[in-house]
């Protein structure tokens, strides 16, 4: 039981420290940019990062989101690669599952961080590949439908707890998958009044300010 306290401390720790890193912050200051933070809707994500006209600056902090929790992943992963597979399950998803709380609540921003779309995303490809790829389809066939990234991104991680069961992932995957549905939709609260109201700008129709997915 220490052991595994110790461990368990160490995933998640480790994992909401990976997840803090503010890659949208870090990359738009490193190119002379300024700061996501002063521009569009204030997010730190990939989208806000786009409104500053830099696609290459986006697209590295939408790699970095994603990448930060598949990284999470992979070092839970490594580190009980000779654990059984359930055990190994549960250290990956306190390790994800961090790195997702790290990337919502960043200690070094005060805590305001982005809406997790990207690092959902990276995390559940890297802890369950085949359930990423469904709730992936799932973003890809609803915006092509509706033409809005933000319901996109609510009916793909609101599949991705039951892909995971009915694919046989661990529990404890199907368990971490929940926990990041129902963060995205606590962070995605106005978008869904705006949704329900039908005032969601469409993809390409030229958001507000105010109105990222991520």
């Amino acid at each position: 039981m220490p052991d595994s306290l110790v461990l368990f401390s160490i995933a998640i720790v480790g994992g909401y420290l990976l997840g803090s890193i503010p890659f949208g912050v870090l990359v738009m200051r490193a190119a002379g940019a300024g700061d996501p933070r002063a521009i569009g809707s204030g997010n730190i994500g990939a989208t806000n990062v786009l409104r500053s006209g830099k696609k290459g600056l986006a697209l590295l902090t939408l790699l970095g989101d994603g990448g930060k929790g598949a990284l999470a992943v992979l070092l839970a992963w490594l580190a009980t690669r000779d654990a059984p597979v359930e055990r190994q399950a549960v250290v990956v998803a306190l390790a994800a599952g961090s790195a997702f709380l790290g990337h919502l609540f960043p200690v070094w921003l005060g805590f305001k961080g982005g809406k997790g779309v990207a690092t959902f995303f990276g995390t559940l490809l890297a802890a369950a590949w085949p359930v990423g790829i469904v709730a992936g389809a799932a973003w890809l066939i609803t915006a092509g439908v509706f033409r809005i990234s933000s319901l996109a991104a609510l009916v793909a991680v609101a599949i991705a707890p039951a892909a995971a069961l009915l694919l046989g992932r661990p529990h404890a995957i199907a368990l971490l998958a929940l926990f990041m549905a129902l963060l995205v939709y606590v962070r995605h609260a106005p978008n869904i009044r705006r949704l329900l109201k039908g005032e969601e700008p469409r993809i390409g129709a030229g958001k507000k300010a105010e109105d990222p997915a991520e």
